[in-house]
């Protein structure tokens, strides 16, 4: 797949709706590092008028499939890529806009070559997200796999 923004964007877009309801933003999407911004949208705030958990991790999993697509999109024809788990720790208050910044915890050829092996591999991605001063709001980890058989 292409390390174009928009396509990994409008794709994901197109297959989650979350992104679309959410109003995501994909600002990059490379192997090496997904980009996902959430506007402040008062509909999505909590009781303190931040954004709502639930927005902040769909934030951050958006951020992980994004990466995963731009990745291993050349995958897609022989191979489904799902989330296994996630894990999310809410370390600062967000207020406004965040960015959730993703990276692969394991070399993408690392992870292809056990699917050549008929192998189902799993892999984490690490999401950081942040407030627009700079302060990290939350961590996030979701582990990946590819389900042999497309």
């Amino acid at each position: 797949m292409s390390d174009d923004r928009t396509t990994v964007g409008e794709m994901l877009a197109a297959t989650v709706p979350m992104a679309r309801t959410l109003d995501l933003r994909f600002l990059e999407t490379t192997s090496e590092r997904a980009v996902v911004s959430l506007p402040d949208q008062s509909d999505y705030h909590n009781h303190v008028g931040g954004p709502h958990a639930g927005a902040m991790f769909t934030l951050g999993e958006s951020a992980s499939g994004a990466i995963v697509l731009a990745a291993f999109g050349e995958q897609l024809a022989r191979a489904v890529p799902l989330a296994v788990r996630a894990e999310i720790a809410y370390r600062k208050l967000a207020m406004g806009p965040v960015t959730a910044t993703a990276t692969l915890g394991r070399p993408p050829a690392e992870v292809v070559a056990e699917l050549d092996e008929g192998r189902r591999p799993e892999f984490p991605v690490s999401i950081e997200i942040r407030r627009e001063d700079g302060a990290v709001t939350g961590e996030m980890t979701v582990v990946w796999t590819l389900r042999p058989g497309g």
